[in-house]
């Protein structure tokens, strides 16, 4: 009944064969076990059309491109075509390539376009509205993928996504708390309403949610590709809207926009091998930076969440962070020093600065700030013939600028708040930056998105990311210690308690229930200060492959997402 309202006909016959037979949602398993395939992602029905794609003969490239559009419908509030993300791309001949398809600054953007006239930064103009988007990344990139790897038909993958778009479905209970918590940022925006609203309020759980429009936009970008969405009718409404509202991406800078193939980093951490993403993502470099420093202690002798173990784990976590904010921006930009930074003779002068007895200071000379985002979702995924991919995407803020695109559907991200609207002023995540990260027309802002593979003896063993803002980096990393060192279980490993140190605001923060009493008095002795109150610390999407070969999905409890595996 759905695949009969669909128009363009080289699209009909795909949803007809792939449309899910019912919209309602599945289960939201949060560990799932088999043979062949595993697909972890932040919505169920996201999980279930991903593992659907595998079970048809698709690979795990073509699955992340379903998931991908299906978490643009279902999961508005961080999935997306309006945003970007990077991507890890591991082929069953063990190669791994770096996919960076982050957004880009407008043509018309410079450093200083979010300054008052004394100087200040306006924060609201970088998080709300039509100047607070980059140009977006996230369709050229599962295209890039796809046109690169994928086997199946654009056309087949984006099927179910349409599908769910133009039938609708019914709002889950994570859905209709996020539509809550933003209701005062989305109602600014008429269009934003028109989609997410009825009656004057925020869609409530089990009401439908219909997005004919974004239905439209997924179909022209099935049908034409590249020029389905940066060209033609979408970037035309794109452009018009932006034009009306205040914004300054323009139809060239749609049409100009381009992914950026990477080297993927890596480094080891004691018997694994540990690949992540380079800059203009952050989340690698800090990432083996941290692991690094720590491999220099025996955290699994000084015990899983000790007071010394959770020390110096905070104390590795500032001196990344710090050099996070120092040296970090878009490397087409700015000479981002990798190889120093992650090196094991760097890591051992900074190792060196940790005392067992005393939490140290570190000065780059920064402000502080703190706030935490919904905004970011991950996806992992492992097919029968051993391809993975390692995705996270984002819009930024929860339902990135608040803004709808009027007449595509599509949620415009607020990535621009990513840059230093003023070197070494907080964004909205607390996060510092300096002149690395200045806003520039062209420029790629810097990202904490950290998706990861390790692997044991070059065979891939994990896979996994997190959403989470500044603190994906120390979710990521909290994983792999609790499986290498702590021999932890995936399930446990991503379910355990996690902490979270950014350097600035100089407070360590804590799960609710993740510190005892008696750690907490450890770690006030050496001189730590505990942020005000608890908060949840990332939502961790994984997959383990055993050595006979399962593969162990595990979908992190704190979200409402899926685990799904044959």
């Amino acid at each position: 009944m759905v695949a009969a309202t669909v128009k363009i006909g080289p699209i009909a016959a795909a949803l007809i064969a792939v449309a899910p037979a019912h919209l309602e949602p599945p289960p939201n398993d949060t560990v799932a076990r088999g043979k062949h395939g595993a697909v972890v992602s932040a919505e169920p029905r996201a999980s279930q059309i991903g593992l659907a794609v595998l079970r048809r003969g698709g690979n795990a490239i073509d699955a992340a491109v379903a998931v991908a559009l299906a978490l643009a419908v279902t999961h508005p509030q961080a999935g997306n075509l309006g945003g970007g993300g990077f991507m890890l791309i591991r082929t069953a001949d063990g190669k791994i390539t770096a996919l960076d398809f982050r957004e880009v600054a407008p043509g018309r953007a410079h450093r200083d376009m979010y300054l008052r006239r004394d100087g200040s930064v306006d924060p609201g103009l970088s998080r709300y509205g039509a100047l607070a988007g980059g140009v977006p990344g996230s369709p050229a990139g599962l295209l890039a993928a796809h046109a690169k790897f994928g086997s199946r038909p654009l056309a087949e993958l984006a099927a179910p996504a349409i599908a769910l778009a133009r039938g609708g479905f019914e709002v889950d209970h994570f859905l209709a708390a996020a539509l809550r918590a933003e209701d005062e940022v989305l109602r600014r925006f008429p269009s934003t309403v028109s989609v997410f609203f009825r009656d004057g309020r925020p869609l409530r759980q089990g009401e439908r949610l219909v997005q004919r429009d974004l239905a439209k936009t997924l179909e022209r970008l099935a049908e034409r590709g590249f020029d389905g969405f940066y060209k033609g009718s979408t970037a035309a409404l794109f452009a018009a809207d932006q034009k009306k509202t205040g914004g300054w991406i323009s139809e060239a800078d749609l049409a100009g926009y381009r992914v950026a193939w990477r080297e993927p980093l890596r480094g080891r951490y004691r018997d694994r091998e540990i690949v992540s993403m380079p800059p203009v993502s952050s989340g690698g470099i800090a990432l083996l930076q941290m692991l690094h420093v720590l491999e220099g202690f025996d955290l699994r002798a000084s015990g899983i969440h000790s007071s010394l173990t959770i020390h110096r784990m905070a104390e590795a976590m500032k001196l990344a962070y710090a050099d996070r904010a120092r040296w970090l921006g878009d490397p087409a930009f700015y000479a981002v020093p990798a190889a120093g930074l992650v090196s094991k003779e760097y890591a051992a002068k900074q190792r060196a600065k940790i005392s067992d007895d005393r939490a140290a200071e570190v000065r780059h000379g920064v402000p502080p700030g703190a706030k935490e985002s919904g905004d970011t979702t991950h996806f992992s995924v492992v097919d029968p013939a051993g391809n993975a991919v390692s995705c996270t995407t984002t819009i930024n803020s929860l339902f990135g600028s608040g803004m709808v695109v009027a007449g595509t559907g599509v949620l415009l991200n607020n990535e621009m708040d990513d840059f230093s609207a003023k070197p070494g002023v907080p964004n909205q995540f607390g996060l510092v930056g300096g002149e690395a990260n200045a806003v520039a027309a062209g420029k790629r802002m810097l990202s904490s998105m950290t998706p990861t593979l390790v692997l044991r003896d070059g065979k891939l063993e994990m896979v996994l990311g997190s959403p989470g803002g500044g603190r994906i980096i120390n979710t990521v990393l909290q994983v792999i210690l609790n499986v290498v060192d702590h021999r932890l279980p995936l399930e446990h490993a991503v379910r355990a308690p996690r902490v979270h140190h950014q350097w600035k605001p100089d407070h360590l923060f804590f799960e609710r229930a993740g510190l005892s009493t008696d750690v907490r008095e450890g770690l006030a002795k050496r001189g730590h200060r505990f942020a005000k109150r608890p908060m949840s610390i990332g939502r961790c999407q994984a997959i383990r492959i055993l050595p006979d070969g399962t593969r162990i999905g595990v979908a992190d409890p704190r979200s409402g997402g899926a685990a799904v595996a044959w």
